[in-house]
């Protein structure tokens, strides 16, 4: 077992034998003192004040040793941080109730036996011997008996600390006497160094007296002595009687206090009445604004900018909040002092405004409660022996008169403080706030200024401290004058202005920090300039008179020196001076420590008389202002950390996050404050205590934790101030415009109200143009305008702050920024594409998108980072769904994820439009080049999100990877119908093969019994019919790519579009080729770009490579036998059927000739690989090119209208009737889409007075009117441009319009080769009809008979065909 350090107590009472024990005692305290000091402190000066001072030398007999006091007040923190630890371990017990928490036992301090436990602390100070605790807990004491070595190595740490605190008490307390009995004067301005020095040891003494109430010391010293009783065979330790006469003595602490401290208590009494009129300045809010007490202006000339007006009164200002604390603690345990005529008034002050003795770190005392148990007894108690004594003494009488109003203040004031003293610091807050802010403006624009100011800052740093830490002690306080009544003191957590202060202060001490060189300079000059003045001071009659011996005249000399040999600041190398002036106030120090003793012959009043009859200042007061200005040289960081840090706000880091939190987005929050609230955490380690190893990790992750609490809920508010903007209240109430729909009902509402004499003002719905400019509005403008004025506030300085390091952490707040505004630009894209119903229309998605990178671009402007790059990436992460084929060579990363947002737009799509499986009847309408439905799609009908507008937005929003992306969904859908049409013409291959056979030898009952073995002919129409829908909203999309790609990148696009005409025409086509044909195919404008697509499609994906698909042509014939012809109508309005038919015939345009390439395509290749073997043997034949191609896709096209046309005709008959109708418009459509089949194949099978009176039978029963047209008289049969039809399509160059049906037959279409074959043609051909259904245009003059042109609207009495290569009418 660890024994306990010993404890020796000397009796002697000589003074040198006193300080040379207690010399030697330092030893003791080794553990509290060898720890390092983060930084520099005046400790460290006083300590080389007497490390020259032997005891045995003159100047130790004559001086006051006060690194005595000093190291005294470090072993009192170290008590507390280990008195503190403990507290912490039992969770804070209630100690007077004697009721512990599970907890508490499972600490592993006590043995898990309350009931021993309880008792021997209940029955304190009574043996536990003499408590017969068999009888208490019989199985607990054998417990205890069998693991008693162990319990007692957990007290051994605990049961020293009580020793320490017996021993700290003695020594403290002797050197507090001793002090209190030799120094001369305690008054601030003469001796204010050593004053609080003693000071400091004084409230030391006091909190770790009243702290050591809060651990169970009672239960340490009596669990302890009953297990060494167990262990040692019955015999005590030798410290038992005084540990239990030292608790009880201080049970309760203050009347051990109150008794030990009598002696002192007239010196504290001086001292405290000495520090009453700062306190009483301080508290006077009026006179500190109107008189510049933190002002730096001259109160009354305001021209003068430096403020020497209050120079002392300033520089007392930072240590008002040390003065609060001694009369708080001096008037408990000293309370003969209140009865100083002088003392109510500077008691009264402080207590009202507090509620609370803080002892160390959150552990508090409640203030009014110590004083109404402990100080007003003693009151009552003088009070009643000057009433027997007043009949003899008038003393005695002002004695009763004086004690009756401290009773009557000591009752009262209680309740005013808890009614007053919230909005007294309220008050005092908003004063700093004010001067605080004036200071920082002032500073910053004249920074030469803050140096002869710089006490001044100290001192509104120490006022701001003191009110902000008030604050957050003060945050759920609970004080009563009844225990059972007690609740929280009302103090409101939104109060504005602690943000104020924190951000002023931080911006001060940003100040100070950045012209640290400045202030340096200036207090090196005025140390400078202080050597003089201290050597004439030396030299006056005065000095001279007094006979100095020659240890103080050796310390004024070598002050002297230190002072000359002071270097002198040249330009702009101030801050590259290094200066150690620890000497210089080493030696002043010593000269204190010599005349503030009653045992030295020259005293601090024999300096003050022999120098102050100069008219100058004194010797003492140029000495202290010199180590005053000393400490601004080599410890101004030491100083701004003491007066301007707030790392005692750790232990208050809940309360600080709620506070802020309730703040700075609150109605007079300011979000540009967060800075100063971040930044308070870097200071948090700076509160662990090296005594407990383990508090340092504790702090910093707490620290840690609180940091990015405080980034979270400030990137939080970000994202609030730009969704504010970007909700409907806030940017889009600046984008609402009627539609054009609103427009006309308000203009006809207005129109009505006008005729029937009425206001408009009965008309609801719809916002009047100009409605945010009404006074009722300007509410939401205001709030708009907030809102910019804090988002750019906060991100300017977001920007500009600098990193947080806590430990080895490190927070940049502009990455933090940077990730918020663009995950919170990610989640809003991908919210902005989702309705409650479904897909958000991507016009009005990218109208969303646009105006939230508005706000963005607006907050760009304050930080200094590329977020339009940030944007381009998010986009790019929610697009890209990897490389994008025919353009990117390299491969799809295994790990890719794709992009979420292209994911949903693509399957949206897909499934709703392309594959309609809601069935909501989405079908394309050629007329409109768009699909419409039925049913509502995702909230709006599909003619909402796949007309060219809405795709283009689309296509805007993700770029060519979403186009890419989208293509490659279709590709796999089609795939897969290409694979059942593969399927199907395999297992058909017989009967198709009869078919054909039968076709060629007209045999109409073999062709019928052959064409009824086709199997599941429905099904394959149907899964045709769906590839044709995917092909035209491929096209669609195709248009919307080219659109804007020529919109937003015209030369790429006309590059694209013209190479694509110039490349060659061999077949195969080498690798570059194929891609770069691709590449122009997929921006559109290129004549059978749907026939290149399903190449592409059936080369990828190796369809189409069987014989069978040679037979393809009768499959598709095949398809007339349908029973769905039975329920298709052609639709005038729309250019289509009613049931997605015409769909049909781009699909079976795109497959023939896709299949036709891939067939010939391989069949050269084969040609080619036998040729290689003989290439001596065979002469070279002419190479495959396009228009060999062409030519057999033209014929295989020809073979398809041929069949359709027989099986057509032939299977027409009364009762299918209604079937023949559409079945040739059908074909007639094919014709029209098909740049291989002119007209003229169809008329060959199917009479042109048929297709006339099937066209004219739709129009005359339609109730669409019959636009305007010019009627050709005979078939195109007949006409010259027969010879151009039939010529390869390559020839036919692409018109501005790719609308499939806007094909008019117009000169464009030619090559210059034949142009003046066409303009001939034309000028023959004009009164010749040439062409099927017709082009309207309501907009283009039309040609009659006659020659002459009219604009002439309406239905014609004769209905003239027009010069067109189209089928339906297209109405534009």
């Amino acid at each position: 077992m660890a024994k306990p350090r010993s404890f020796s107590s000397n009796q002697e009472s000589s003074p040198m034998s006193v300080k040379s024990k207690d010399w030697d005692n330092l030893s003791r305290w080794s553990e509290y003192l060898n720890l390092e000091e983060p930084f520099a402190s005046s400790s460290t000066s006083w300590k080389h004040a007497v490390s020259e001072a032997h005891p045995s030398s003159g100047i130790f007999q004559k001086s006051l040793q006060m690194e005595w006091v000093v190291q005294l007040s470090k072993v009192a923190e170290g008590l507390l941080c280990k008195m503190y630890r403990l507290n912490q371990i039992l969770e804070k017990p209630d100690l007077a109730s004697h009721t512990f928490s599970e907890s508490f036992w499972k600490a592993g301090v006590f043995p898990n036996l309350p009931r021993i436990c309880v008792l021997l602390s209940k029955k304190f100070p009574e043996h536990p011997n003499k408590l017969q605790l068999e009888r208490v807990d019989k199985l607990g004491l054998d417990h205890l008996n069998d693991n008693a070595e162990v319990y007692i190595q957990n007290l051994e740490t605990w049961i020293t600390l009580l020793l320490d605190l017996m021993a700290f008490r003695e020594q403290a307390l002797r050197l507090i006497l001793d002090l209190s009995s030799t120094v001369i004067t305690l008054l601030p301005h003469q001796n204010s160094l050593i004053l609080h020095a003693f000071m400091d040891l004084f409230c030391s003494f006091v909190r770790v007296n009243l702290f050591s109430e809060k651990i169970p010391r009672k239960m340490i010293i009596q669990v302890y002595d009953l297990l060494y009783t167990i262990t040692k065979g019955g015999r005590d330790c030798e410290f038992y009687h005084r540990l239990v006469q030292f608790v009880d003595s201080f049970d309760p602490p203050v009347k051990g206090l109150q008794e030990d401290l009598n002696f002192v208590s007239p010196r504290i009494g001086e001292v405290l009445e000495a520090v009453g009129p700062i306190i009483f300045l301080s508290t006077d809010t009026k006179k500190l604004r109107n008189e510049g007490f933190l002002s730096p202006f001259h109160p009354r000339y305001p021209d003068i900018l430096t403020n020497s007006a209050h120079p002392m009164r300033a520089q007392d200002l930072a240590n008002v909040t040390t003065y609060r604390e001694w009369v708080l603690l001096g008037y408990l345990v000293c309370p003969d002092e209140l009865l100083r005529v002088t003392s109510i008034d500077i008691a009264m002050v402080v207590l009202k405004e507090n509620l609370i003795i803080t002892l160390f770190r959150d552990e508090y005392v409640l203030l009014h409660e110590e004083y109404l148990l402990h100080v007003l007894p003693k009151v009552l108690e003088s009070k009643k022996m000057a009433k027997y004594g007043r009949a003899k003494q008038k003393e005695a009488d002002l004695e009763y008169n004086v004690a009756k109003q401290v009773e009557k203040m000591i009752s009262e004031v209680h309740d005013l403080a808890i009614m007053s003293c919230d909005g007294i610091h309220r008050e005092r807050r908003i004063l700093l706030k004010q001067e605080i802010g004036r200071m920082v403006l002032f500073f910053a624009d004249q920074p030469s200024l803050l140096a002869p100011n710089i006490q001044m800052v100290f001192s509104a740093l120490a006022l701001a401290q003191c009110e902000v830490i008030w604050f957050f002690q003060h945050v759920g306080v609970a004080s009563s004058k009844s225990k059972a009544a007690r609740v929280p003191i009302d103090i409101d957590a939104a109060d504005p202005t602690v943000g104020f202060l924190l951000d002023g202060m931080d911006k001060l001490c940003s100040l100070v920090r950045k012209y640290v060189a400045a202030i340096k300079g200036y207090a090196l000059s005025y140390l400078s300039s202080s050597a003089g003045r201290i050597r004439f001071l030396l030299g006056t009659p005065g000095m001279v008179a007094l006979d100095l011996d020659s240890t103080l005249k050796g310390l004024f000399q070598q002050v002297v020196h230190c002072l000359e040999n002071i270097p002198k600041p040249q330009g702009e190398n101030i801050s590259a001076v290094t200066c150690d002036l620890s000497e210089l106030r080493k030696h002043w120090l010593s000269i204190l420590m010599i005349v503030t003793s009653s045992r030295s012959s020259i005293n601090i009043r024999h300096l003050e008389k022999a120098t102050v009859s100069t008219g100058k200042e004194g010797l003492l007061s140029e000495g202290n202002a010199a180590y005053n200005w000393s400490r601004c040289v080599d410890e101004l960081m030491c100083q701004l950390s003491k007066h301007g840090s707030l790392k005692n706000l750790y232990f208050y880091h809940h309360h600080l996050t709620a506070v802020f939190r309730n703040t700075m987005f609150g109605p007079e929050g300011r979000p540009h404050h967060c800075c100063a609230w971040l930044g308070i955490a870097s200071s948090f380690p700076e509160c662990a205590s090296a005594l407990i190893t383990e508090e340092l990790n504790k702090i910093g992750r707490d620290a840690i934790l609180y940091v990015e609490s405080l980034i979270e809920s400030i990137m939080g508010g970000l994202e609030g101030l730009i969704n504010i903007l970007d909700s409907e209240g806030g940017f889009g109430a600046l984008e609402m415009q009627l539609i054009p729909e609103q427009a006309a009902l308000r203009m006809n509402s207005i129109k009505i109200s006008t005729n029937s004499a009425k206001s408009p003002k009965g008309f609801y719905g719809f916002p009047v143009p100009g409605h945010e400019s009404h006074p009722e509005s300007s509410n939401s403008v205001k709030m708009l305008e907030a809102a910019m004025q804090r988002l750019t506030s906060l991100c300017s300085v977001l920007n500009d702050m600098e990193p947080i390091c806590v430990l080895n952490h490190v927070f940049v707040l502009r990455e933090y920024m940077r990730d918020c505004i663009l995950g919170n630009f990610r989640r809003r894209l991908l919210t902005v594409m989702r309705t409650d119903s479904g897909l958000q229309r991507p016009s009005v998605m990218e109208s969303l998108i646009r105006r939230h990178i508005s706000i963005i671009h607006l907050a760009e402007q304050h930080i200094s980072m590329d977020l339009t790059e940030g944007i381009r990436e998010v986009l790019l992460i929610e697009t890209f769904t990897g490389p994008i084929s025919n353009l990117h060579m390299f491969e799809k990363p295994a790990d890719l994820q794709s992009g979420s947002a292209i994911e949903m737009v693509s399957n949206w799509y897909m499934d709703n439009i392309v594959k309609d499986l809601n069935g909501a009847s989405v079908m394309f309408v050629p007329a409109h080049n768009c699909f419409k439905s039925s049913k509502l799609v995702g909230g709006y009908f599909a003619d909402s999100y796949t007309n060219l507008k809405e795709l283009k937005s689309l296509i805007c929003i993700f770029g060519g990877y979403g186009f890419d992306r989208l293509d490659m969904m279709i590709k796999e859908h089609i795939s897969a119908l290409l694979n059942c049409i593969d399927t199907a013409l395999r297992a058909n291959r017989e009967a198709l093969e009869a078919i054909a056979g039968s076709l060629n030898s007209s045999d109409r009952i073999e062709r019928d019994a052959h064409l009824r073995q086709i199997l599941d002919i429905e099904t394959l129409v149907s899964f045709c019919v769906q590839a044709g829908q995917a092909i035209a909203f491929r096209r669609i999309l195709v248009e919307a790519v080219g659109a804007v790609l020529e919109e937003k990148a015209p030369l790429i696009f006309s590059l694209l579009s013209g190479t694509s005409k110039h490349l060659p025409d061999e077949i195969p086509e080498k690798g570059e080729i194929s891609r770069l044909r691709k590449v122009s195919h997929s921006i559109g404008g290129v004549v059978g770009q749907d026939m290149e697509w399903i190449y592409s499609v059936m080369e990828e994906t190796g369809a189409a490579y069987d014989s069978s698909w040679s037979l393809l042509p009768y499959l598709c014939a095949a398809f007339m036998l349908s029973t769905l012809w039975s329920t298709t109508s052609f639709d005038v309005s729309t250019g289509g059927f009613n049931n997605n038919m015409h769909c049909l015939a781009r699909c079976i345009n795109a497959i023939i000739g896709g299949s036709e390439f891939i067939r010939l395509e391989r069949a050269e290749l084969q040609r080619q690989s036998l040729s290689n073997g003989h290439a001596s043997e065979m002469v070279e034949p002419e190479r495959l090119g396009r228009a060999s191609v062409e030519a057999s896709i033209k014929s295989a096209m020809q073979i398809f209208v041929k069949c359709s046309a027989t099986i057509i005709l032939q299977s027409w008959s009364e009762t299918n009737r209604s079937q023949l109708l559409p079945k040739l418009i059908f074909l007639d459509q094919l014709c029209n889409l098909s740049p291989y089949l002119p007209r003229s194949t169809l008329e060959v099978h199917v009479p042109y007075a048929l297709l006339r009176s099937l066209y004219s039978q739709h129009y005359g029963t339609s109730q669409q009117p019959i636009p305007t047209m010019e009627i050709p008289l005979n078939s195109p049969k007949h006409s010259p441009l027969i010879s151009l039809a039939h010529l390869s399509p390559s020839v036919r160059q692409n018109r501005g319009d790719s609308t499939p049906n806007s094909a008019t037959y117009d000169s464009g279409y030619f090559s210059s080769s034949t142009q003046r074959q066409d303009e001939v043609a034309d000028k023959k051909q004009r009164n010749t009809r040439r062409s099927g259904p017709l082009e309207y245009s309501s907009s283009r003059k039309v040609k009659f008979v006659d020659g002459s042109s009219s604009t002439g609207q309406g239905p014609s009495p004769v209905p003239r065909f027009a010069v067109s290569r189209s089928g339906p009418l297209l109405y534009k």
